[in-house]
């Protein structure tokens, strides 16, 4: 008996030698790989930090794609029962995924720091916050900001600390820069085209949506008007190319000299600082009735269907990588901002942005900033606001009969949740 005992204890001790202190936690993130420069490489080095850190938490990431892909992807593999705990998907998915049951409030996550969950910028903080709860934590965060080439202005006369502050002035300083080979200036109009109308919109002193995801104003007079201004680029001023404009190859379109200007995501910034083979500056969007730009990118959501031990760990991770200094590493690897003034506080990102000053514009211009478009069934209706931009641009219908077909579509689809 005392035989078989000892032997038992034998094995058990062996046994409890061979297993690990602490029982991995094994996480699945989808992440949207989605404008320019290694993002893969950056975000394999933080997760890899925070594994070294964590060694009883294993990440794996799944790369894919831009971020409606993502969205795709993520829910897909939920549906399937494949397991997925948190993603990186758009800002402005929150409704929809709120309305499917898909993910959790943060504040309903056992051990949540209420001070961690108020340390971001409020206006990155616009698109997550809804009805009294925390459902997305901004991550690859970004505003439009205005790309230019400062040698180009210098050999049109114009002053290179000088940007365009105004609609009318970007139409003058356009016109001074499109010769034979070079327009004035490309907004893109693929990809993402609500998101550029959204800040003209603005510029023009209305929202195309209200706060509460509920309605549209596509078929007011003012955002007729900015959709016929933007049309104006190119048919009337000749300062854009006609047609749109390709999201995708921009970038590559202004390091090749093909535009003096472009609006594009701070996203590109370093892929544009390690590439320009020209001086260029970046400045804040210009204004017609006030300066703006939406917010863009990312949030951090963790999906309901886990485990306490699953959601500790993920906001462990999402800790991690929203932290002041891997946040600050972060924004000076790719562009995308520091998402908390803290970040601003670290000595890498005030070193950076001393010697590198473009790297402040997207954070200044949150003064300014409005929510990126989001409304209940978001996805449908924004398709329906992008086909309407395409069409009026391309001349296949006038501004506003699109902008009316594009109303009409969303307050059906909205019907319902009002």
């Amino acid at each position: 008996m005392n035989h078989f005992r000892k032997v038992g204890l034998a094995a058990i001790s062996a046994a409890a030698l061979a297993v690990p202190a602490m029982a991995e936690t094994e996480l699945t993130m989808y992440y949207p790989i989605a404008v320019g420069g290694a993002l893969t490489e950056v975000v394999d080095g933080i997760v890899a930090d925070f594994e070294a850190a964590n060694p009883d938490i294993k990440v794996n990431a799944i790369y894919s794609g831009n971020y409606d892909d993502t969205r795709v992807r993520a829910l897909s593999a939920l549906a399937s029962g494949e397991p997925a705990q948190l993603a990186v998907m758009f800002s402005i998915d929150a409704y929809d995924l709120i309305e499917q049951d898909l993910v959790v409030p943060f504040d309903d996550i056992e051990g949540v720091d209420t001070d961690w969950l108020n340390s971001f910028y409020p206006a990155l903080m616009a698109n997550g916050k809804i009805e009294g709860k925390t459902w997305g934590i901004p991550f690859q965060r970004s505003t439009i900001v205005a790309y230019y080439n400062k040698d180009m202005f210098r050999e049109a006369g114009l002053d290179p600390e000088s940007p365009p502050q105004t609609w009318d002035e970007m139409i003058s300083m356009g016109k001074a820069l499109t010769d034979d080979d070079t327009y004035g200036i490309m907004i893109p109009s693929t990809g993402y085209p609500y998101w550029m109308f959204q800040a003209l919109a603005i510029q023009n002193g209305k929202e195309v949506m209200s706060n509460d995801g509920l309605t549209t104003y596509f078929d007011d007079p003012a955002v007729v008007e900015t959709l016929e201004f933007w049309k104006a680029l190119s048919t009337e001023h000749g300062v854009m190319p006609e047609g749109t404009v390709e999201w995708g190859t921009l970038r590559q379109a202004f390091l090749e000299g093909q535009t003096a200007m472009m609006w594009h995501s701070t996203g590109n910034l370093t892929a544009v600082k390690n590439n320009a083979s020209f001086d260029f500056g970046v400045a804040e969007l210009p204004a017609n009735e006030r300066k703006g730009s939406p917010t863009g990118g990312g949030n951090f959501y963790v999906f309901k269907d886990t485990t306490p031990e699953e959601r500790a760990a993920a906001l462990k991770l999402i800790e991690f990588m929203t932290a002041p200094e891997q946040a600050a590493t972060w924004s000076i690897k790719t562009g995308y901002m520091g998402v908390s003034p803290a970040a601003y506080e670290t000595e890498a990102l005030k070193a950076y942005t001393t010697e590198f000053p473009p790297a402040l514009v997207a954070r200044n211009q949150l003064e300014n900033a409005v929510a990126e478009f989001s409304t209940f069934e978001t996805a449908r209706v924004r398709e329906g606001l992008n086909n309407a931009i395409q069409a009026a641009l391309t001349g296949s219908q006038s501004a506003a009969d699109a902008l009316a077909e594009a109303q009409a579509a969303a307050q059906r689809l909205l019907r319902d949740y009002q």
